[in-house]
Parts: structure tokens; sequence; C-alpha cells
């Protein structure tokens, strides 16, 4: 009985150290644990021979310990760890091909091919945008930093194309008058839109037929024009038109008589960053003080800024923005026109006055 329970024993410890009888290569495979484990009993085995050298019995787990068989036994491994290995292999084979078939890739090696693409990729992706941003970036005009890349595009071309450009029309300038007595309840953007509405609402905005206009039919429920403004502020358009074609009358335009705040020359503010331009200014205080004496509504400092913004009575474009110079440029050769204008005139008034003249000098001749 004790023979066979150290038989079962040994070979439990056989089974633990059949790495150990293999080659280096089958060593590397194994874990640190199980060198401790197997290195006990090849000790035993080396001393049980010694004990043979010397003459002593051997113990009965020598004679289980048989050469032979552990020859046979890590043939056997061998076998079984090549066919192993094999299988492995070609399962694996299969799995990349099946998974490659179907567009996922689980391989280690597959996966850093795949990193590998994907890093290539976002390189080329990267430098793509970032010359392409680079290219607009150099083909896009500066603007004022209010307008963004996200700006409504209606507010942006209104920026490059009207804002801050000297107006001298009546009908023009009762235009924008009302579009800043809007901003009260409106946007930049939305009036914009609905720029079209107020032109037919308000007759192309001629101050002359708007303060004609019958209140009743345009505040009436259901309107165009309510659907527009509120009550209070589509009273004042209408009151603010009468009182613009008393100013026309006194003044004989508009235009004349705004400008004239400024001595016919539009202030240039050179602004270099957004945080400089003011909300109003004393100039607007003035004129705004100026308008209400005379029965304008709605027309506080900030509105009356915000008019001078759009009509171009001041530049408050920032200096890095490419409608800087052109709303300079375009002030001055109105300026130069104007001058044209006026020296023709004194030309034409003194030509009539050198007529006269003449026709009253040959009267007087022809009577002595």
């Amino acid at each position: 009985m004790s023979g066979a329970s150290r038989v079962r024993s040994m070979n439990a410890a056989d089974s633990e150290a059949r790495p150990v009888l293999g080659l280096a290569g089958n060593k590397a495979l194994r874990s640190p644990g199980s060198r401790k484990s197997v290195s006990k009993p090849t000790r035993k085995a080396v001393k049980s021979k010694e004990e043979d050298k010397n003459g002593d019995q051997p113990s009965p787990s020598l004679h289980s310990f048989d050469v032979p068989s552990i020859l046979r036994r890590q043939e056997s491994l061998y076998s079984n760890l090549s066919l192993s290995a094999s299988c492995s292999s070609d399962a694996s084979t299969d799995s990349f091909h099946s998974s490659a078939s179907t567009g996922r890739i689980y391989r280690m090696s597959s996966t850093s091919s795949r990193r590998k693409q994907l890093a290539s990729k976002s390189k080329r992706i990267v430098s793509d945008d970032i010359s392409d941003s680079s290219i607009d970036g150099l083909q896009s005009k500066k603007r004022c930093s209010w307008v963004t890349p996200n700006t409504d595009p209606s507010y942006a071309d209104f920026h490059d194309e009207e804002w801050g450009v000297p107006v001298h029309d009546d009908k023009k300038l009762f235009e924008l008058l009302v579009l800043c007595g809007a901003l009260a309840e409106l946007s930049w953007p939305s009036i914009l839109c609905k720029r079209h509405i107020f032109r037919e609402v308000f007759a192309d905005f001629d101050p002359i037929v708007v303060a004609k206009l019958n209140e009743k039919k345009i505040l009436a429920p259901g309107s165009t024009a309510c659907s527009l403004l509120s009550e209070l502020k589509l009273r004042a358009i209408i009151e603010n038109a009468r009182q613009m074609s008393k100013v026309i009358d006194e003044f004989g335009s508009f235009d004349k008589y705004i400008w004239s705040f400024v001595n016919n020359k539009p202030i240039v503010s050179g602004f270099r960053y957004p945080r400089q331009v003011p909300v109003k200014t004393a100039k607007a205080d003035l004129i705004s003080k100026d308008l209400i004496r005379r029965g304008f509504r709605g027309v506080g400092p900030t509105v009356v800024y915000s008019f001078m913004q759009v009509s171009g009575i001041t530049n408050d474009h920032l200096i890095s923005c490419f409608r800087f110079h052109d709303c300079v440029e375009s002030a001055e050769a109105k300026e130069k026109d104007s001058n044209k204008d006026e020296t023709e005139a004194t030309k034409v008034d003194e030509a009539i006055e050198a007529e006269i003249c003449r026709s009253i000098d040959d009267l007087s001749f022809s009577s002595e």
C-alpha cells in the first residue's frame, strides 16, 4: 500500500516536472512558480543516484522513476505541444480570414497595422485641413470682430456693403432711422430678413408718403405691419415721417440737417479693439435731444448712435477691417463730388449775376 501510494505521488510530481525535462525552449514557457516546485524532486533523484553508487538500498520511489517512460512522456508532450501550436495557428489564421471578410480585425498584428494606417490617414487629414484653412484664411477678408463665420449671411453682407458707408439720400436715411429704432424689439439679422416687408408696408420709406398713411389700416389686427413691430413702434414711425417732412421743408433735405451736426464730414473713430466702440456718445446725445425737441419718437442716444454708425456719420469699423479704408475713401470721394457740385453751382450763380448785370447795363444805356 505504501509503495502504491508513493508511485501515485511520484506520478503527480512527474506531471508537474514534465517541462523541466524538455529543452531550453520549454523552460522559457514555464512560470517562475513551476520552477520552484519542480526543482525539489530532481534534487531527490540526483541523491538517489548517488546512493545507488555508494551501494545503499534505493527507496521504493526510485523504482518507479524510469528513464524510458520519462522519454516517452517527453515525446508525447512535444507532439501535443506542436499539435496544439499548429491548431492554434490554424485557428487564428481561420479566424483572421473570417473576420477580415466581415471587415472586423481582432488580431494584434492587424490592429497594429490598422492603427498605423489610421495614424497616417489622420496625419494626411490634419495636414490637408491645415493647408485648406490657411488658404481660406489668406483668401478671406478680415472683418470687424463681431462678424464671425457663424454670423448670418445677410448681416455679413450688410456689414460688407452698407454699414458705415456715408448716406445722403433722404429715403435711405429715413429707412435706416426706422430700422435702428426697431433694434429695441428685434436683432439686425431678423430685421434684415424682414427688410422687404418693411419696404412694402412703408412705401419704400418715402417720408412724405408714410406721413400720409392711415394709422387705422396699419394698426388693424392681423395686418402685415402688426407682425413686424409693436403698435407703439408703428405709431412712432408714422410720427417720425411727419416730423421729417417738416425738417425737409425747413432745411431743404433731411440730409443737410443731420450732416450739419458733424460739419458734413464723417467722424473716423479708428478703433483697434471692439471694446473701444461705445454704445452712445456726446454727439449722439446732442442729436437725440434736438430730434426729440422737434417731435421725433423713439430716438434715444443709443438709437441715434446706431443710426450714425449705419449711415456713415461715424466710421466705427475697426482699423483691421477691410471696410474701414473703403468707407474712408467713399467719404472722401463724396466730399470731392460735393465740392465739385458747389463750385459748379457757384460758377452758375456767378454767370447768372453777370448776365443780370449786363442786362441792367444795357437797359440803362438804351434809356439814355
